[in-house]
């Protein structure tokens, strides 16, 4: 018989298959939302079961990408959460601008929007001239769609509203160029950013970065997996470097809580402080 609890045996020896077989490690990602991810793929998979589709994401790399892409998680858009673009522009824009070249390291970019957002920012207080993006995923199609820059043009006026909530004083419709429902955008905001894969469960840290954005992504991680990627990019920052992280995550309960002050609270910004 087919029980809740041989599904969760049959998911444990999925993820430890792609673990071994690949080197992504996905058994610590929250377990309630891969395991529904799983079924849902299921359903496209061409497989009777779990367990069937154990074989195949062995034997076949194609496979495993399609499952590694149902595990990841791409809801994105254009300036989300204005507020937060607000305060990035009050609050840690001056406090950049006094390094002389300024590396930020964007992870988990899904598909891109985030990053533009970001880049825009930098543009409009005269920053991003000198600065460099690593943005990085570990999602090669997510990273793809981010590296083209091409959007639905729907997608993108609706983002309008966004923009000017979170400060911007320019014409949105600068930043992109609009052909048919597509929209590129500017091909100066992507001059300043390289994409590469990079997974948070198991790579290495990036080093001497002054701005570390990592926004909605560790709340589908488990305790453990958050503090791994949280002393990654402790790790990466310097002294007095600064930690985004999205409007529900918080580092109260985290290893990573007695290495940062908070800078705004709403916003979720933190600065990497000296230990007592």
């Amino acid at each position: 018989m087919h029980t809740a609890e041989t599904e969760h045996i049959e998911v444990e020896l999925l993820l430890e298959a792609v673990f071994q077989r690949y080197g992504y490690d996905f058994r610590s990602y929250a377990r309630a939302s891969i395991e529904r991810r799983t079924k849902q793929f299921l359903t496209t998979s061409g497989c009777a079961s779990i367990s069937e589709m154990i074989p195949k994401v062995l034997h076949d790399r194609e496979f495993f990408s399609r499952l590694a892409q149902a595990f990841s998680i791409s809801v994105t858009e254009m300036f989300r959460d204005p507020f937060f673009y607000a305060a990035l522009r009050e609050k840690v824009v001056p406090l950049l601008k006094t390094w002389p070249h300024v590396k930020i390291w964007h992870a988990g970019c899904a598909t891109g929007e985030e990053v533009y957002s970001l880049a825009i920012v930098l543009k409009e207080t005269g920053l991003l001239e000198r600065a460099t993006i690593y943005a990085t995923d570990f999602n090669d199609a997510a990273l793809g769609k981010a590296k083209e820059g091409i959007y639905e043009l729907e997608k993108l006026r609706q983002a309008t509203e966004n923009y000017q909530q979170s400060g911007g004083k320019e014409s949105f419709s600068d930043y992109y160029h609009a052909r048919y429902d597509a929209a590129t955008m500017d091909g100066a905001l992507k001059e300043r950013i390289t994409f590469s894969n990079h997974n948070l469960a198991s790579d290495n840290v990036f080093g001497d970065m002054h701005l570390v954005f990592c926004r909605n992504v560790l709340i589908y991680f488990n305790r453990e997996l958050q503090n791994r990627a949280l002393r990654l990019f402790t790790k990466s920052l310097v002294h007095g470097g600064f930690l985004c992280l999205g409007s529900k995550e918080d580092l109260q309960f985290t290893e990573a809580y007695a290495d940062y002050a908070r800078v705004d609270d709403k916003a979720r910004i933190y600065k990497k402080m000296e230990r007592p």
